[in-house]
């Protein structure tokens, strides 16, 4: 897997994930790029320095800023690692059907950011990590636990067996802001066109909604969960 930016590169050398070799273009020479440089020969990775029409012909979608790293396919953790290295109180956000790349990426950063214990996601009608959603991530998949799994139903009931509430967030359900969300916690979040599935919703404990003022109804998936996951956060401060 080829993982590639600047940001991206530097989260994948501090997560100590290995990492086989580093494409470097020649002529990066700011301070940014100087830093990156001295990281990666203190982890003992090698480096190629390439010219620029080789880096970009390497370049997956032709923005890596100078920078790919060539490293092992992502590893997903269980669902009972996740538990297992979990918080006293955990949060673990549950994916049913986001199929976008950018959505998924953008929730693993989100997640990443918040501090959240694992993200779970389903091996059907889901999105993956690859090397877009590393990118999208900004190396956040490198730090957080992700779990694939057959059936996210499942997956949920393994979750309330270990005591956590589960949670959809979909429309007409509880306001957030008036929703306790301080103790052991999954939050469902559906995908961008169907929302979180019937047989899914009947697993969760309660439905809670983000208030809408304005005249569109709903979310991207990866907002929502934003707002949720943080709405977790700071009530648990």
């Amino acid at each position: 897997m080829k993982i590639e930016g600047r940001n991206a590169v530097a989260e994948a050398v501090k997560s100590g994930k290995t990492v086989d070799r580093v494409l470097v273009r020649n002529g990066m020479r700011d301070d940014a790029s100087r830093n990156l440089l001295s990281e990666i020969r203190a982890a003992g990775i090698k480096v190629h320095f390439v010219d620029r029409a080789t880096i970009d012909k390497e370049s997956p979608s032709g923005r890596s800023q100078g920078f790919i790293a060539y490293v092992a396919e992502y590893k997903y953790a269980t669902v009972e690692e996740i538990l297992a290295s979990a918080k006293r109180s955990p949060l673990v956000v549950v994916l049913d059907g986001v199929e976008d790349p950018h959505n998924l990426g953008s929730v693993i950063r989100v997640c990443e950011c918040a501090g959240a214990d694992g993200l779970i996601i389903s091996k059907h009608r889901s999105a993956s990590v690859t090397e877009a959603v590393m990118r999208i991530s900004e190396g956040g998949a490198n730090h957080l636990k992700i779990a694939r799994v057959g059936n996210i139903n499942s997956a949920l009931e393994c979750l309330k067996k270990a005591g956590l509430w589960v949670y959809g967030l979909e429309l007409g359900g509880e306001d957030i802001y008036s929703t306790d969300l301080t103790g052991p916690l999954a939050i469902v979040v559906g995908g961008e066109d169907t929302g979180v599935n019937r047989l899914t919703r009947e697993k969760c404990d309660k439905i809670i909604t983000v208030p809408m003022a304005g005249k569109v109804n709903s979310l991207n998936a990866s907002v929502a969960a934003g707002v949720a996951v943080f709405e977790a956060v700071r009530q648990r401060r």
